[in-house]
């Protein structure tokens, strides 16, 4: 539950009867980080619920502590609070630990009732006086220090039958005080039944095991079938399953390689004129490698200015590829040149081009014919064409 350290540590300072609580609240907010509170306090809450875990001083430290570690937090956000106003009302209880609870409850909303902080634990037992403390109805505390009131405590049929971890012991009679001297453990002495040191057993109990115990499982049954005329019936396919031979693997791939580098250096530069011819056996041998070769239409505006030739061989054999609107759009919005002006000849005369590329291409021609004629159109024969074209429009 909590380590080692914080075992010995929690306990020191619920043996601090001596101390001041305000003092005892310091030193648990300095020795243990406020990520651990929760931890610890839930510990002390177990302890606290069966009433001959503690003394009535060290349970008297262990109420500070779960109130005041949540102190900053209004009394309705405290994990805790169901617990300390059941504890209030508990007519079994002390009457001094009651009174206690109630002016802890009341010091979150009055600076005079924290004075009660300003005392140790058993200055307050031995100043108790039990006619002067009225202990109010646990509906009348609900309705001041929670969100809504609980007619009923809640019950927990899994936690009630729960097995407890921690059991009397059974040497020792029942009604016996064990919380007399006589049960000490004495240096020198032959120990009696039930004494020792009981502290240490508690330490021990919190380091390896939760002190709610060992509760039933909560076990669900398999729901029934369906009874229904037409169910369908589960089914448990065989895993024969017949193996499927790739045959294109290990096949010869040099001649797409091939292929592929030379695109490569077209695209950086013009190629020899035996490199080209080889490009053109290559395609024409398996026009399959066009796509295999490399080129994006990304690429088109390189292999178009620097091997014409090549880019409408490539362009012809992917004519009736899913990509060549997009190598066409390419090719219309790349700037004009004698090349790119050449390959579109070409492929007018080699493949029947889309109705709109042909109408695209003739649109930016004949705006850079225009562009051309206002250029030069000092030159009688440009400013004779821009007529021409004017007239045509």
């Amino acid at each position: 539950m909590i380590r080692v350290e914080e075992s010995r540590a929690l306990f020191s300072l619920l043996n601090a009867e001596n101390q001041a609580l305000d003092e005892i609240l310091t030193d648990f907010n300095s020795k243990f980080p406020r990520i651990r509170h929760f931890r610890l306090c839930t510990s002390l809450l177990m302890l606290l619920e069966d009433k001959s875990m503690l003394k009535s001083t060290q349970r008297l430290v262990a109420l500070t502590i779960l109130h005041q570690a949540y102190s900053s937090q209004p009394s309705s956000m405290n994990p805790y609070i169901s617990f300390l106003i059941n504890a209030a009302c508990n007519e079994e209880a002390e009457k001094h630990e009651r009174a206690f609870i109630l002016q802890l409850l009341a010091s979150a909303n009055s600076s005079n009732s924290k004075e009660v902080l300003k005392q140790s634990a058993i200055d307050f037992i031995k100043g108790f006086d039990p006619s002067s403390q009225a202990f109010p109805q646990l509906e009348q505390l609900q309705q001041q220090y929670c969100d809504r009131v609980h007619p009923e405590p809640y019950n927990c049929l899994l936690r009630n039958a729960t097995v407890k971890n921690v059991v009397p012991d059974p040497d020792v009679p029942r009604g016996c005080d064990i919380n007399s001297p006589e049960f000490d453990l004495q240096p020198g002495a032959k120990p009696k039944l039930g004494s020792g040191d009981r502290d240490e057993a508690l330490t021990g109990l919190l380091q390896n095991l939760s002190l709610e115990g060992f509760g039933p499982k909560w076990i669900r049954p398999l729901p029934p079938r369906l009874l229904i005329q037409d169910e369908l019936v589960w089914l448990n396919p065989d895993d024969n399953h017949e193996l499927q031979w790739d045959y294109g693997m290990c096949a010869d791939t040099s001649r797409g390689a091939a292929v592929r580098d030379l695109i490569a250096k077209a695209l950086k530069g013009p190629l020899a004129p035996a490199q080209q011819e080889q490009v053109f056996v290559e395609l024409g041998n398996d026009p399959k490698l066009v796509y295999h070769c490399g080129l994006t239409p990304r690429k088109l505006p390189d292999l178009v200015e620097n091997n014409p030739l090549i880019a409408v061989e490539v362009l012809i054999k992917l004519i009736n590829s899913a990509e060549i609107s997009e190598y066409f759009t390419v090719l219309v919005n790349m700037d004009m040149s004698l090349h790119s002006m050449e390959v579109v000849n070409r492929l007018t005369t080699a493949v029947e081009l889309p109705t709109e590329f042909v109408h695209m291409i003739v649109q930016d021609l004949f705006i850079e014919v225009q562009a051309f004629c206002i250029e030069f159109s000092r030159i009688r024969e440009a400013a004779g064409l821009f007529r021409l074209l004017k007239t045509l429009e």
